[in-house]
């Protein structure tokens, strides 16, 4: 089913995105939910709610009808927290 979702995002989804610098990553797929991850500009931008609803929501359910629900995952990345704590800590 990932791989589904993933070529529906390739084709329609990503090349959008890419307009605005994100990207869109899969964190999980389970019982026809969808969790997902923008990144790039798209992540934490203020319209990330409309562009789940308005541009991957529409076309993941449109291709991918199984998926029944996109849950937007947002939050700092760990790899980011260990890089800002390294610069405040003055250990780079």
């Amino acid at each position: 089913m990932i791989e589904k979702i993933e070529h529906v995002l390739d084709e329609y989804v990503r090349p959008k995105l890419s307009e605005h610098y994100g990207n869109v990553k899969v964190l999980d797929y389970k019982d026809g939910v969808l969790d997902i991850k923008l990144e790039g500009q798209c992540s934490n931008c203020p319209s990330a709610r409309f562009t789940v609803e308005d541009v991957i929501e529409i076309e993941v359910k449109k291709h991918v009808p199984e998926v029944e629900k996109i849950v937007l995952i947002e939050g700092v990345s760990d790899e980011l927290l260990a890089f800002a704590s390294k610069i405040l800590n003055k250990k780079l």
